[in-house]
């Protein structure tokens, strides 16, 4: 997982050019942003990314510095998303597809090659998180992508095994069982019967 510090210098730089990134035709926006020593660079700027980063800080123990950092990114978000509304909502709607369709691609490699695919859950089921996250900020989502989501969420019922939160245990606090069911269980290296 993360660290804080990860998190909150992502939010830092992706709101500094947010609003570049709204009004481009891109779904993935280059940052200046340097990760801290030890961590894996950051990723290209993305809303989805954006929303993950603020959901972990959520869960996190913040020291006072941090919470109004985090309380300053928040209004930041709030404000530009407000005054792009309808940019935001594009970008959104771009973006659940995007997203939705690399979790398809996992589900499908996972499915011909589970021996190979099942160890990477963990990792690929953030596609999933970002999905859900995108699905309120969309302006419309299209039946068929609805009808892919539910699908997709359907073939991995009948395969995921119950198990712990995927993730680290700090996030738990956020992502419930309930909402966040695919983050509670993992994949077997072998599967009967799977025709998604």
């Amino acid at each position: 997982m993360p660290s804080v510090e990860y998190d909150l210098q992502y939010l830092q730089a992706g709101i500094t050019t947010l609003e570049k990134y709204l009004l481009s035709g891109e779904l993935y926006w280059p940052t200046d942003a340097t990760a801290p020593a030890g961590e894996p660079p950051y990723p290209r700027l993305t809303l989805e990314s954006l929303l993950l980063s603020y959901e972990r800080l959520q869960a996190q123990a913040l020291s006072l510095t941090q919470e109004a950092s985090l309380a300053q990114y928040k209004q930041q978000l709030h404000t530009i998303r407000l005054h792009w509304l309808s940019a935001w909502r594009k970008k959104a709607t771009r973006s659940f597809r995007s997203r939705l369709n690399l979790w398809r691609n996992y589900l499908d490699e996972y499915r011909y090659h589970p021996e190979a695919n099942a160890d990477r859950y963990p990792y690929e089921v953030r596609q999933r998180v970002m999905v859900y996250l995108l699905k309120s900020e969309t302006d419309h989502l299209d039946n068929l992508d609805i009808e892919l989501l539910s699908n997709l969420d359907n073939l991995l019922k009948g395969i995921l095994k119950p198990g712990k939160f995927v993730w680290s245990i700090e996030l738990q606090t956020r992502f419930d069982r309930k909402t966040f069911w695919y983050l509670y269980g993992y994949l077997p290296k072998e599967v009967n019967g799977f025709d998604g």
